[in-house]
């Protein structure tokens, strides 16, 4: 060990490095979702810390380059990543309070909690090769080796990141592993020097018991906050409308899922999901639906109990967020509820093995719809899926005119290119500049909908329909291009 504990400290420094960002979009996403912005921001704020890293330690390591030096940078790194854990929640609080544009707050987020922990991080391998260099004629040779170690550390640290840590611990407690692991590195080079590893292996024990207290602290207070392999979910109780509601969400943008905690379970909390049951004024009753985008399973726990002969299928990307619903939201099973871990899009382009009469569309990735359920392609592969009077249900955030309602308008005209009839309601206000969520429905039947209602209920989410023009000039999205992310920037 201590004959390659410089290879060791390179190596275990570059895994840290990747787990680090990885571990970066995690912490953000409440705050400013996991779009293609903050990864972004992630990517272009660690590299350029890195490359600013790499200079200095070059020019350290030529002043005076010893063993002890290279450990104390490593600890300070180690700070770096333990001041980020305490510091992250009040940071991140205060630049979304402050700042609103998501590009602005995401990089100055990046540059605050992961830019000094990062260019300390790439000062590490160039001070290395420096205590590594014994003559100049191999030079080239261990320059090579010892940047070939990091950069396989950091593949490491990217499997082991992505595979296992961000599954099954919570982002601040991988933060304080993190730093309890370059304190070990520290260990590694401080040779003989029995004292100071004891310290060090003393502040190990601390930041283990700072994590352990973070995460009871949050407990404490009902929060439910997990890292699931594909996002940050956090659970917790609100009022909600004068009522008392468990939600569900990943980012600050909305709360994706609801669970009355004073009364009935399956009784819907947000109006856009009640306006679901308009399915009856086109297919009455329903007799096979598809849901894309379980969450919490709000709706469909409710579309089960208001339709007791229909089968529902259910495609959730995220098999953590089926087992929160078992856990928080009381999803139980049921012969009529067949659920699908996949992409929806995935699911879409299969044979049919079952056509349904309707398929409601609830599914975002942070800011966005993803991509790939927008297009013409999947909206045809939806209209594949139909019965000749099936009808399609799609929940969308934007407006039906100004600055935020490219996205809507461009997404009309998509289904208006598949779908004879197309419609839309809004679901708060009746205002078209302003933002919300929005309801498209599609009917394959040539038919017009029928304007009597089917209830009472109807009668009311008829009323929201939006009944002036729509622009449909914007560029109809497909496979090939889909620039959601850039129309949704002007809604949030």
């Amino acid at each position: 060990m201590k004959k390659y504990a410089l290879e060791w400290t390179v190596f275990i420094c570059g895994a840290v490095v990747m787990i680090l960002e990885l571990v970066g979009s995690r912490i953000l996403a409440p705050y400013v979702g996991t779009s293609i912005v903050v990864w972004t921001s992630l990517i272009g704020v660690i590299l350029g810390s890195l490359s600013a890293g790499y200079y200095w330690g070059g020019r350290r390591a030529d002043q005076n380059a010893q063993r002890e030096e290279l450990a104390q940078i490593i600890l300070l790194a180690a700070i770096c990543i333990v001041a980020t854990a305490i510091l992250k929640e009040p940071i991140l609080n205060v630049i979304s309070k402050v700042i609103k544009n998501l590009y602005i707050a995401t990089v100055t987020s990046t540059l605050l909690l992961f830019a000094p922990a990062s260019a300390i991080l790439g000062m590490i391998s160039p001070y290395a090769a420096k205590l590594k260099m014994y003559d100049t004629e191999h030079a080239g040779t261990t320059i090579g080796t010892l940047y070939a170690l990091s950069t396989l550390g950091s593949i490491v640290g990217t499997f082991l990141a992505g595979f296992l840590l961000i599954a099954f611990f919570g982002s601040t407690n991988i933060l304080y592993v993190l730093a309890g692991t370059l304190i070990l590195a520290t260990i590694i080079l401080q040779r003989d020097k029995i004292r100071i590893k004891l310290i060090m292996l003393v502040v190990i024990g601390v930041i283990a018991a700072l994590g352990f207290f973070s995460q009871a602290k949050a407990e404490s207070k009902g929060m439910i906050d997990v890292d699931t392999s594909y996002q940050r979910i956090q659970i917790y109780p609100i009022q909600y409308k004068d009522r008392l509601v468990r939600i569900l969400r990943m980012d600050k943008y909305g709360l994706q899922s609801g669970m009355l905690l004073d009364g009935d379970v399956t009784e819907l909390v947000f109006d856009y999901l009640k306006m679901y049951n308009m399915v009856e004024q086109f297919v009455s009753p329903p007799k096979h639906a598809l849901m894309i985008g379980g969450a919490a399973y709000s709706y469909p726990k409710a579309f089960l109990k208001k339709f007791p002969e229909a089968d529902l299928d259910v495609v959730e990307f995220d098999p953590a967020l089926t087992a929160l619903a078992r856990k928080y939201f009381f999803l139980t099973d049921d012969p009529r509820l067949h659920i699908f871990h996949e992409d929806g899009r995935t699911f879409l382009n299969k044979a049919p093995s079952t056509m349904y009469d309707a398929i409601f569309v609830d599914a975002f990735t942070s800011l966005t719809p993803p991509y790939q359920l927008t297009t013409r392609e999947a909206v045809q592969k939806m209209s594949d899926r139909l019965q000749e009077d099936g009808v399609v249900f799609v929940n969308l955030i934007g407006a039906f005119e100004g600055d935020a309602s490219p996205f809507f308008q461009a997404e009309y005209a998509t289904y208006k290119s598949v779908f004879p009839n197309v419609y839309a309601f809004w679901v708060n206000e009746d205002d078209a500049t302003k933002k919300q969520n929005l309801m498209i429905v599609a009917a394959k039947s040539a038919e017009p909908m029928e304007q009597v209602p089917a209830n009472e209920e109807i009668a009311q989410y008829l009323k929201q329909r939006w009944q002036k023009d729509i622009t449909t000039d914007m560029p109809i999205l497909t496979d090939e291009y889909a620039p959601i992310e850039r129309y949704m920037m002007r809604v949030y």
